[in-house]
């Protein structure tokens, strides 16, 4: 028997030659497919990462090209929808009565001249009662009944710059402009003709667009 021959192993089994046979361990199955399961779970996680910082350097440029692809472009800005007009009186419509409640004289007749001279129909014409005759220290004063405020009022206002109002209990639709200390003179026609177009035909409001 060789020195080389296990111990027990009698002489079926002899090694000759000068190593020991290599004895190699079996393969385990199960270790392998777990490699291989992390080995794809960390490839997924370094995709995912590197689309976050695509995104995170383009804007979402992907995701904004993938929705314009299905039909909803990206936002811009509103659209701008017609505004429907406002119902107010013509000045042709509205009776005004100056009063002037200043110190200076004949202010009440200048300013009912030119106020008929851009349409409107004028009703009384004089000096302030003794509640308002020095009192007023806007450019005017609109006073009528609780109703005009909402019509004749924003009317006669773009006539006057710096106006103030009021209510009284009157029953009748004329209103009154009670010329204060401010006042130097009416608003240019053509500025006034402006603020009038201005009021009765609202600049168009911005829509909504559509929502992705």
């Amino acid at each position: 028997m060789s020195m080389l021959t296990p111990p027990g192993m009698g002489g079926k089994y002899r090694i000759t030659g000068a190593r020991y046979p290599r004895m190699r361990r079996p393969r385990n199955r199960r270790r392998i497919v777990a490699a291989v399961v992390g080995a794809v779970a960390a490839l997924s996680l370094v995709g995912w990462g590197t689309l976050q910082l695509i995104d995170v350097f383009t804007g979402g440029g992907g995701r904004a090209s993938a929705a314009g692809r299905a039909g909803c472009a990206p936002r811009t800005g509103a659209s701008p929808s017609p505004a429907a007009a406002v119902a107010l009186p013509k000045p042709g419509d509205i009776t005004v009565n100056v009063y002037n409640a200043t110190k200076r004289s004949g202010l009440a007749k200048q300013t009912a001249d030119e106020l008929k001279k851009r349409g409107f129909r004028i009703g009384k014409v004089g000096n302030a009662d003794a509640k308002y005759d020095k009192k007023v220290k806007s450019a005017g004063m609109l006073l009528g009944a609780p109703n005009t405020s909402e019509g004749p009022f924003k009317v006669l206002a773009t006539q006057v710059t710096g106006t103030s109002s009021g209510a009284d209990q009157r029953k009748t639709q004329d209103v009154d402009l009670i010329i204060g200390d401010a006042f130097k003179s009416l608003t240019a026609k053509a500025d006034a003709d402006a603020a009038l177009i201005a009021l009765t035909n609202p600049s168009p409001s911005p829509s909504a667009s559509k929502k992705c």
